[in-house]
C-alpha cells in the first residue's frame, strides 16, 4: 500500500555518501542515515526518481530542486532529499555532477528496502533497471506526510520543485 497524507514514515535506513577520494575524486564512506531519526522534529522534502542519471531524472527532477532549494527552504522547509534504488557512490556522484552539495541530500536505497516500505516500487526488470521507484514528491513534517504526489509513467507535474514549492 502506498503511503498517505496523514501517515507516518515507516521506519528504515537510507545511505548517504558525503566525503570524495581527493586523489580521484571517488566517492567513499557511505553511512547508513535512520530516517525516522533526521526527520524528527522537521520539515522535509523528499522526491524520488526511477534512477540516478536517467533522462528527465538529471535534466529536469533534480536540477529543478537544486534550483529552487533556496525558495523551498525560505518557505519553510529545513531539508531536501532525493531517494532513488541506486548505490550510495551514484548517488554521491550524481549529486555533484548537479551542484546538490549544500542543497539536496542524495540518500540511496540500493536494495530498494524503503522504497518498497513506502508503498512506491515498481517492476522495471522488462528494461533492465530491475525494481525502482516511482516519480514522486512529498512534504514531510515531523515524520507524517503532509503532501504527496506519484507520477504516471511519462508523467512530470506533481513532483516538480516549482509544485512543491507551491504546496508549502
Amino acid at each position: 500500500m502506498t503511503i498517505e497524507i496523514g501517515q507516518h514514515l515507516p521506519s528504515g535506513e537510507l545511505t548517504e555518501c558525503n566525503e570524495f577520494d581527493p586523489k580521484n575524486g571517488c566517492p567513499m564512506n557511505p553511512k547508513p542515515q535512520d530516517v525516522l531519526a533526521l526527520s524528527k522534529g522537521k520539515k522535509i522534502v523528499i522526491f524520488g526518481v526511477p534512477g540516478a542519471f536517467t533522462p528527465l531524472c538529471s535534466a529536469q527532477h533534480l536540477p529543478g530542486f537544486v534550483e529552487y532549494a533556496d525558495s523551498i527552504k525560505s518557505k519553510g522547509a529545513d531539508e531536501i532529499w532525493c531517494l532513488s534504488v541506486n548505490d550510495a557512490f551514484v548517488m554521491a556522484a550524481w549529486g555533484k555532477a548537479n551542484n546538490a552539495s549544500g542543497n539536496v541530500r542524495m540518500m540511496a536505497d540500493g536494495s530498494a528496502i524503503y522504497t518498497q516500505a513506502l508503498g512506491l516500487d515498481r517492476d522495471l526488470t522488462g528494461g533492465g533497471m530491475g525494481i525502482r521507484c516511482f516519480r514522486f514528491a512529498m512534504i514531510v513534517e515531523d515524520g507524517v506526510v503532509s503532501y504527496i504526489g506519484v507520477e504516471g509513467s511519462g508523467e512530470f507535474g506533481v513532483s516538480k520543485a516549482e509544485t512543491i514549492l507551491a504546496q508549502l
